[in-house]
């Protein structure tokens, strides 16, 4: 008999495609997470905690640690499904040469303007909602009073804006916001268009706000991590929950940064966010940060590397199987078989569109499969499932093409099946030339 998943239902031809587009190459899917999502239960919670303590005002900060393949990259898109689901704001970006969390040359704007860029809401899980945010806040505040006054909706609109003048850089938010109010009832759209710019960090000179908004700021490398805060209150002022901010690819800090004063720089950075939300100084932020192994623990170029960072992250002694989620980071453990036999199965579910009588492969198939991956992989195969995962969606497709095809046939056939080279930064483990011993000098 096939194995059926309890509590299995049908599932839209949209999140099908999706899914199985995203696991073919290699990557994670952005919807029907719910589909293919196994094991991580204590995790999970650890993660859901965080939420409802920074739903009910406070902040925190997760490093997401684990080796290539291990599901850093699901882990971090599941938590934001959760947020969504939640009621929260998600930001999402990652971390590369030219976007991170310090920099003099614009790349810590660019990380900001990648992050406002992806926002997601409940209405835009996929992205783009910075527009719809401040819709809606907008929207909420003018049927509050109804039938005021414009001098009584301005007024009510800077009462609400007022927290916001409190933090670092807050008037300077106020006033943008109170700028798109205008450009709303003027019915200005180019107008609330240059809001949503300045929003996202991509005026590049104070002119050009001072022209197109009439105001003398914008957001630069050294405020990024204030309009960030800042943007987690002005969520929550705008009835949402609070904001996630989801940052992965550390391993580009750690193992791509040619510069030991540049990676000290960020490191710098991440030790603000982490002192800041663990002191209690920052309201309605969640941050996680996704990174490998190598990325936290080398003595040399990661994370611990830097003192202040290592001892604040460091294990609980005390805790054998380094199971301890109490402290700052999850470092997630490899897949038990049993659990990477159930994602088989579900992937199975997907394909078969939640239907029994639509399977490809029937249970012995899946054992068999797995047998073969053991074999080819050793454990490798439930530690990094990736190149376990792209076979057998390949496998299923084949399956899929030739309804007559036979699967022990084709599953003999499986080397035939190629694995899509991951375009993911931690899939190098070589770290770029180090130049931390040289210094620029003229004749």
């Amino acid at each position: 008999m096939s194995m059926q998943i309890p509590g299995a239902v049908r599932i839209k031809d949209r999140d099908r495609q999706a899914i199985i587009k995203a696991l073919r190459a290699g990557v994670v899917p952005r919807v029907g997470l719910q589909h293919i999502q196994v094991g991580r239960k204590a995790e999970v919670a650890a993660i859901l905690e965080d939420l409802k303590h920074a739903e009910d005002g406070g902040a925190g900060v997760r490093f997401v640690i684990g080796r290539f393949g291990a599901g850093k990259s699901f882990f971090l898109n599941l938590a934001s499904v959760v947020a969504i689901e939640k009621g929260f704001l998600v930001a999402r970006a990652d971390i590369t040469t030219d976007r991170r969390l310090h920099g003099t040359g614009g790349q810590a704007r660019a990380l900001f303007a990648e992050l406002m860029r992806n926002l997601a809401s409940k209405s835009r899980p996929d992205g783009g909602a910075l527009g719809a945010v401040i819709e809606r806040w907008l929207s909420d505040v003018l049927h509050e009073v109804e039938g005021a006054d414009p001098s009584a909706i301005e007024r009510a609109i800077a009462e609400r804006l007022r927290p916001l003048e409190e933090l670092v850089s807050g008037f300077d938010l106020h006033k943008v916001l109170f700028r798109y109010f205008e450009a709303h009832r003027a019915g200005d759209e180019g107008l609330q268009q240059s809001v949503i710019r300045w929003l996202r960090a991509e005026y590049d000179t104070k002119t050009e706000a001072k022209r197109d908004l009439g105001v003398r700021s914008i957001i630069e490398d050294r405020d990024v991590y204030d309009y960030l805060k800042l943007f987690a209150k002005f969520a929550r002022i705008a009835g949402y929950k609070g904001l996630l901010v989801c940052v992965d690819e550390l391993v580009v800090l750690s193992h791509r940064l040619t510069s030991k004063q540049a990676r000290a720089a960020n490191y710098e950075a991440i030790l603000r966010i982490l002192n800041d939300c663990l002191q209690g100084n920052v309201e309605g932020l969640e941050v996680l940060f996704g990174g490998t192994d190598d990325a936290f623990a080398d003595k040399r170029r990661g994370l611990c590397s830097y003192e202040a960072l290592a001892t604040r992250l460091a294990s609980n002694e005390f805790e054998a199987d380094g199971g301890d989620l109490s402290g700052p980071v999850i470092h997630l453990k490899s897949l038990t078989p049993e659990d990477l036999y159930v994602l088989l199965v579900r992937i199975r579910e997907v394909f078969a569109r939640g239907e029994s009588s639509k399977y490809l492969l029937p249970d012995e198939g899946l054992r068999s499969f797995l047998e073969y991956s053991q074999k080819r992989l050793g454990e490798n195969y439930f530690r990094s499932p990736r190149d376990t995962v792209i076979k057998f969606v390949g496998l299923l497709q084949a399956l899929e093409a030739e309804p007559a095809r036979d699967w022990r046939v084709a599953l003999g056939l499986a080397d035939a099946v190629e694995v899509a080279p991951s375009t993911s930064a931690e899939a190098d483990p070589e770290p770029a030339a180090d130049n931390d011993e040289l210094v620029d000098f003229k004749l």
